[in-house]
């Protein structure tokens, strides 16, 4: 018998590319699943699609279940999709001599926000931790990323924030540099989860275990296989950006811990939800206990080695 579950994303993007990878390859249906997911623009449909039970699970920032912690709004995180922050900051000239984020300072920095406040957030955060005062430094917010692009090479700012498919574009075309990969500097952080409403936790738990089984085998074997063999599922997912652009994005991500595991780590959270705390995103920062719940991914590693 094959269970079903649905997914409503908050984007379609190379960094989800590992649960496209495990539909593709047929590790979900290897596990008895059939997976449905479609992205949400806007992207809060999939708050939308959770209350109505047109979605049984949502993939997005964990940032949007810790900011409805203690609510009315009650969210269940049970996963997750990326290890790190999957972003680039790109300015007009490259650093030879090394990037620090004091070069922000005085500066005017784009930061994409249409799709939430993820982006600068974790920039200021790693700003503050480096011992950078950020609030010297102009964000420019609340704008879609092809706006801001668009902006940005018409002249407007010093640096922008982006996913890596977008600054790689940038690069490529030679209307930005690269300057950091939040990869390399901001250590782990659960950039993309999976959460479903707390009170369907325990319907869904057993389709949720098989789910995060065909999304870590995804993981491994994405992790170890050359883009050139990627390519043709590349294509299909993002017809309209060159290869080469995709690929070179892709081993960016590849090479990065981003893929990693789907298990959330503890400190990697509560670090975040102290971030989004100094920002005044959330009341509190929840602890990593009172957010995720460990439970699906316990089991999942427990079928893998059976």
């Amino acid at each position: 018998m094959t269970d079903s579950l649905s997914i409503s994303a908050t984007a379609h993007g190379l960094n989800y590319l590992p649960e496209y990878y495990a539909d593709h390859a047929g590790l979900f249906a290897d596990n008895g699943l059939s997976v449905h997911a479609k992205a949400c623009d806007p992207w809060t449909g999939v708050l939308d699609d959770l209350a109505s039970g047109e979605a049984d699970i949502a993939l997005g920032g964990l940032w949007v279940p810790g900011m409805y912690w203690g609510t009315s709004r009650q969210l269940t995180v049970f996963a997750q999709l990326n290890h790190q922050f999957p972003k680039a900051l790109v300015m007009r000239e490259p650093t030879p001599d090394g990037f620090d984020w004091s070069l922000l300072t005085g500066k005017t920095v784009l930061a994409p926000g249409i799709g939430g406040s993820a982006p600068y957030a974790i920039t200021a955060g790693m700003m503050r931790e480096s011992g950078v005062d950020s609030s010297r430094t102009t964000f420019l917010r609340d704008l879609s990323t092809p706006m801001f692009v668009e902006l940005f090479e018409d002249g407007l700012g010093d640096a922008i924030i982006l996913d890596i498919t977008t600054a790689q574009i940038m690069s490529d075309r030679g209307t930005g540099h690269i300057v950091v990969e939040y990869a390399e500097v901001g250590g782990l952080g659960p950039n993309s989860v999976y959460y479903c409403r707390t009170d369907r936790f325990e319907e869904l738990e057993e389709r949720l275990v098989k789910f995060a089984t065909g999304l870590d085998a995804a993981m491994a074997t994405l992790k170890a296989t050359p883009v050139t063999e990627l390519q043709p599922l590349l294509a299909e997912h993002w017809p309209n950006i060159a290869m080469s652009t995709l690929s070179a994005a892709c081993t960016r991500i590849q090479q990065s811990q981003t893929w990693d595991t789907v298990r959330i780590d503890g400190d990697a959270s509560d670090r975040w939800m102290r971030i989004l705390q100094e920002e005044g995103m959330v009341r509190s920062a929840p602890a990593f206990a009172d957010l995720v719940t460990s439970r699906v991914v316990d089991a999942a590693e427990l079928t893998a080695v059976g």
